[in-house]
This record gives structure tokens, sequence and C-alpha cells, in this order.
């Protein structure tokens, strides 16, 4: 068995001790050099190791792989779940256009259809003159330019908002001395 490196004595360094003294504990520390020279690889460590990486080299692939062909197919599996679904509403559709009743209201609704004797009222333009919609006005065929000075219109803003008078009530003193707000100007 191979012996493990024992620090050198230049590496041994000390501690002060947790109860306050000025003693100094010696506590030896090991130079990661020294413990790195002290590994010892074998030629079957080497070749483990190799393998290893030369497995993880080729089961990524495969393994990523794996997972796109597993995602497809629970993709298919949804589509096919879906296509399903609708085969089975097209067959509910199916049996009802094999009933009578069915079909004669259906006739009815989409067609127009009535029997022998029927008569049938069809409301045509039941909205009121101001719920119908109104004709879009005609888009000018010319571009034309409006006339803004924006910048102007902007400093005159700020201009006219800093010098405008700010109204305050006036102040009327009550019976206790106290000013409150005149309230006859409210009216």
């Amino acid at each position: 068995m191979a012996k493990r490196p024992t620090a050198p004595p230049s590496a041994v360094r000390g501690r002060r001790s947790s109860d306050g003294g000025g003693r100094r504990e010696d506590v030896p520390r090991v130079d990661v050099r020294d413990w790195l020279g002290g590994i010892r690889l074998s030629g079957f460590t080497v070749i483990v190791l190799c393998l290893v990486v030369l497995g993880a080299f080729v089961l990524v692939p495969t393994a990523s792989t794996y997972l796109d062909q597993r995602q497809r197919i629970a993709a298919l599996q949804d589509a096919v779940q879906l296509g399903q679904e609708e085969v089975a509403a097209l067959e509910r559709e199916r049996t009802r256009w094999q009933d009578p009743a069915y079909i004669a209201t259906q006739a009815r609704e989409r067609l127009y259809y009535v029997k022998p004797g029927e008569v049938v009222y069809l409301v045509d333009n039941d909205l009121e003159e101001t719920e119908l919609p109104r004709e879009p006005e005609p888009v000018s065929s010319e571009v034309e330019e409006a006339e803004s000075d924006w910048m102007g219109q902007l400093l005159r803003s700020v201009v006219a908002s800093g010098l405008a008078e700010t109204a305050v009530p006036e102040q009327v003193p009550d019976g206790d001395g106290v000013f409150q707000p005149d309230s006859s100007t409210d009216q």
C-alpha cells in the first residue's frame, strides 16, 4: 500500500486556540501540489476513464434522438386522437341526417321550404332607421397635409399654464375667528 505524503515542516502553520489565549495549536496544512502528486493512476484506471468518456460521447446523441422520437410520437398520438374525435363528430352528424324530422327542420331553416298549405312570413329590414348601418364617407383621393405647428402650440400651452392665475376661494372668518371658505359664492 502506498504511503500518503505528509506535509513538509514549512507547510505547517499555527492557529490561535479558541479559548482566547495567545497559544497556538499546530495544524498541519497540506500543499495541493503535493496531494495531486501523490495520486497514482494505474493503466486500468486510465482505460476505465477512457471508456466512460467514450460511452458518454456515444450515448448522448442516441439519448437525444430517443427523446426527439418520443416527442414526435406524443405529438402524433395527439393528432390521431383529434382525428378520431372529428370522425366521431361526423358519424353523429350522419346519424342525425338519417332522421326525417331533422331533414325537414333543416330544409325549413336553411332553404325556406314549407309544406303545402303553410304560409311563411319573412321579415326583411326589421331594423329601425337609426340602427341601419350608414354608408361610409367617400375617401379623398388626394393627400392633404394638416397644417399644424405642434412645437409652437406646445410652447404656447406651457407658457399659458405657467402664467395662469389660480382661483382661490375667498376666506371669511366665522364666529370663532377661524377662516372658512365663503359659501355664498357657491350659489
